[in-house]
């Protein structure tokens, strides 16, 4: 969703950027995937592909976790600018009352 610059209201995003960015995200994360599979290790050394495939998963969360985190705090600012413009609008509004 993209903030449109005129009213601060969200629109939504175009189907290619949805595509570009769910596409971008599968192909990261197989090649992620492949790499690890593929890597020259020991057999005995299994260990390594096991750590790298948990750091990818975390690293995987983090990155869901840190966005939704970064949407929410953007939607509670315009929520509470979208509070603050309204009483300030009343208040305008009853000034305007009381100097006529």
């Amino acid at each position: 969703m993209n903030t449109n610059p005129q009213d601060g209201s969200l629109t939504n995003s175009s189907g290619g950027w949805k595509f570009q960015v769910i596409s971008a995200f599968i192909i990261s994360l197989g090649a992620m995937v492949i790499g690890i599979t593929y890597l020259p290790v020991a057999e005995n050394a299994l260990w390594v592909k096991g750590f790298l495939a948990l750091g990818t998963f975390f690293l995987t969360t983090s990155c869901f976790s840190l966005a939704k985190t970064l949407r929410d705090e953007h939607e509670e600012k315009r929520l509470i600018n979208r509070l603050s413009d309204a009483k300030i609008e009343a208040m305008l509004q009853d000034y305007e009352m009381r100097m006529k």
